[in-house]
């Protein structure tokens, strides 16, 4: 038998990495200039907007070629159509300095390796800058080289077509794009101690400034649950019985815990499979194994990272694929993952439609050896909660999060330097 904790710590102020405000201030605007994509058409804010909780409401998302935001996106037209959704769920960027953070990514692909220096096992391998801020800095490098993302295809901009050949290739591209254009150039000359024009602004003043901004922009730490941990104010009934059932019977602690409801650990919950997957150069199935991807262990296959469950009610849908639209979904999925599987049908999944992807849209549940491998590593227990049960688990949930979620310090800028729309 497992012991669980009793309860997780609230956060504080002092568990987040500092940031300096002026960095974060540009760090805002890039962050939703689409200078940094490839064909200039996509921001990092598409994709985690203010206006849907730092995510983007949808299962997969569609990223390059794309046009609007969350349920309103639609998947570009003509030549700049997207080629395939964007293979994972965008995650909600809540909490990302708080100084536990040690991996990001589903697959955990990004890795802090060093408890002192910002060293990473990262994509780039050693070709990753020296001189990051922080795991978001080191995050932010990826999504801009990313072709479903922001980069686009080889032989469409400069900056996809540097990145076919290392992905590294295609950082310094963008920050000339940044350090050329007059107003970024003299803000980081008078933010940065190191840049005194604009032939000095690398690709690390870039992230560390979308770092700052994302680090402190995205701090939850005064929620119901933090007050009744840290002050002894109580919850309300119906989320007090759920806490109790998160933390006892119901096992939802043994993996979510700790102050940011995660183990940091990786497990497979036996989601229902769709879409592209973030599948193997090599793999001759469009699937995701998870984990595996990155490590290439048989014992990771299908296991993705246990999310933060702060702020998880305004980040649906749920899953490292967004199988479940709402928070009640999920947790039936968690306390009986088969059962869940076999009811679940492709229109729960909040995917815009794209009639010439459509086919492979679910081809992989047609896959029944695919299938059989999927749920031959299913690492979850069911436990048999009742309908009211699941409602007082939900209602704690929500007791995670934040007062004001989409009322944040800087919020989305009115323009940007470069004058690309914003989103």
């Amino acid at each position: 038998m497992i012991a669980l904790p009793a309860a997780a710590d609230a956060i504080d102020p002092d568990d987040f990495l500092p940031f300096d405000a002026d960095q974060a201030r540009i760090g805002q605007l890039l962050f939703y200039d689409k200078i940094l994509s490839g064909n200039r058409n996509i921001s990092c804010g598409t994709c985690h907007h203010h206006s849907l909780g730092s995510s983007d409401g949808l299962s997969l998302g569609i990223g390059e070629g794309g046009a609007g935001l969350g349920a309103d996106r639609t998947p570009g037209t003509g030549a700049d159509r997207i080629q395939k959704r964007v293979p994972r769920n965008a995650p909600g960027l809540w909490n990302l300095a708080h100084r536990g953070i040690q991996t990001v990514f589903h697959d955990g692909r990004l890795q802090k390796i060093d408890d002192d220096e910002y060293v990473f096992d990262s994509p780039a391998g050693s070709d990753i800058p020296m001189g990051l801020n922080s795991i978001i800095a080191a995050q932010a490098l990826f999504p801009m080289t990313s072709d479903t993302e922001m980069a686009g295809s080889p032989g469409e901009n400069d900056v996809a077509t540097a990145v076919a050949a290392g992905v590294h290739l295609g950082w310094p591209i963008l920050a000339r794009r940044v350090a050329t254009i007059p107003a970024y150039a003299g803000m980081f000359s008078e933010v940065f101690e190191d840049v005194e024009g604009q032939d000095d602004i690398t690709i690390v003043h870039v992230v560390n400034a979308l770092a700052a901004f994302i680090g402190t922009e995205w701090q939850s730490y005064d929620t119901p649950y933090d007050r009744w941990a840290r002050e002894g104010v109580p919850l309300p009934a119906r989320a007090e019985r759920g806490r109790r059932l998160f933390f006892g019977e119901a096992g939802c602690a043994q993996c979510h815990n700790g102050p940011l409801f995660s183990d940091q650990q990786f497990h497979a919950a036996g989601l229902p499979a769709f879409g592209p997957g973030r599948n193997r150069k090599f793999d001759p199935i469009n699937r995701d194994v998870g984990r595996m991807g990155k490590t290439d262990r048989l014992d990771d296959a299908y296991r993705f990272r246990t999310p933060s469950l702060r702020n998880v009610a305004v980040t649906a849908p749920y899953g490292h694929n967004g199988a479940y639209p709402t928070l009640r979904d999920m947790i039936r999925h968690m306390a009986n993952p088969v059962g869940s599987r076999m009811l679940w049908r492709p229109e729960m999944a909040r995917l815009p439609a794209v009639p010439w992807l459509a086919a492979g849209d679910f081809a992989v549940m047609e896959d029944r050896f695919e299938m059989a491998r999927q749920a031959q590593y299913l690492e979850i227990l069911p436990v048999r909660l009742s309908d009211e049960q699941v409602g007082e688990i939900e209602a704690f949930l929500s007791a995670l999060t934040d007062p004001n979620p989409f009322d944040r310090p800087l919020g989305r800028p009115e323009s940007v330097p470069s004058g690309l729309p914003v989103d």
